[in-house]
């Protein structure tokens, strides 16, 4: 199959592009902030990252009802509103407003690499460039790239938190901090704050968790892992992530389960398979209830 844009025909990618991440935030899980002042002034509703994705291409003839920021740091892509096409280039950034149709993808003999959000709320407005023309992020000794990026990886971290509602907000209230890096730049540019990493047990615990994914790991062998009891480990989990180990740990593989079938071919089957569930009705009952969809429903839905 191909999809033809402009005077190419494109090759529809069977599984995705290599090294791509993308997390949804569920509709259910938003309304848990619609009285909060913080999130609704400025919040985050998928976010992803695409390395080098040739034969990228996305139509928003009907225009959206959020704001998508691009930042291309590789390649090159473009962007189309009406009939003009507007190139972006290495190192610089465009914001695509709310209710604007526009076509976009990846440039066919050097295709982009970008990291790329959709945000919405009361003050987005404020935010935005003020018009579509892409902006360009000069490369200097004090153009804080790293850093920029940096931030990014500490909002998608706390996004894989498997929805939970501190993780979230304290990502949301990076993103002011992230968009502004590109609107006010020369600003973000004077200071260079240090990073530090911390580690800790509950870390660690969701560490093992994701590199083992696919298992069907027991509180009793996370317990005997670490070291811990099974009731001591089990309330300092909670009382630092608000869930359980067994139900985080679900989360997390329902969060895995729609990158699957977001960007791969694979079959339901196939998905639940790899992420260790063996019951398909388990698998369904347990996505449902934290996405606020089926696993078909939510293929069928997901475009970026």
């Amino acid at each position: 199959m191909v999809l033809y844009y402009g005077f190419f025909a494109m090759p529809k990618i069977k599984d995705g592009f290599e090294g791509q991440r993308v997390i949804s935030i569920p509709g259910w899980f938003l309304k848990n902030f619609h009285n909060n002042p913080l999130i609704q002034n400025l919040y985050i509703t998928r976010i992803g990252y695409f390395p080098g994705v040739k034969f990228h291409y996305v139509n928003k003839g009907a225009g959206t009802d959020y704001n998508m920021l691009i930042y291309c740091t590789k390649g090159e892509g473009w962007y189309e509103v009406g009939d003009k096409r507007t190139l972006v280039k290495k190192d610089s950034y465009i914001i695509l407003p709310k209710n604007l149709p526009y076509r976009f993808g990846a440039s066919i003999h050097n295709p982009w690499t970008i990291y790329w959000l959709h945000f919405k709320g009361d003050m987005a407005a404020y935010l935005l460039p003020g018009d579509l023309q892409p902006r360009e992020i000069g490369l200097t000794e004090e153009s804080r790239v790293h850093d920029r990026v940096q931030i990014f990886e500490e909002m998608y971290a706390n996004l894989e938190d498997a929805f939970n509602e501190k993780s979230y907000i304290y990502a949301c209230s990076c993103l002011y901090h992230f968009i502004a890096s590109f609107t006010y730049a020369e600003q973000f540019q004077k200071i260079r704050a240090p990073q530090k990493q911390k580690s800790n047990l509950i870390d660690n615990i969701i560490y093992f968790m994701r590199e083992n994914i696919e298992r069907k790991l027991t509180l009793e062998a996370l317990s005997k892992q670490f070291n811990y009891s099974v009731s001591h480990l089990s309330a300092i989990f909670h009382a630092s992530t608000g869930h359980s180990p067994i139900d985080y740990f679900i989360r997390l593989k329902i969060q895995k389960a729609c990158q699957f079938l977001e960007l791969t071919n694979m079959k339901v089957s196939q998905v639940h398979a790899s992420l260790g569930f063996d019951d398909a009705a388990y698998f369904s009952r347990s996505f449902k209830k934290i996405m606020g969809v089926s696993p078909k429903t939510y293929r069928k839905n997901s475009r970026m």
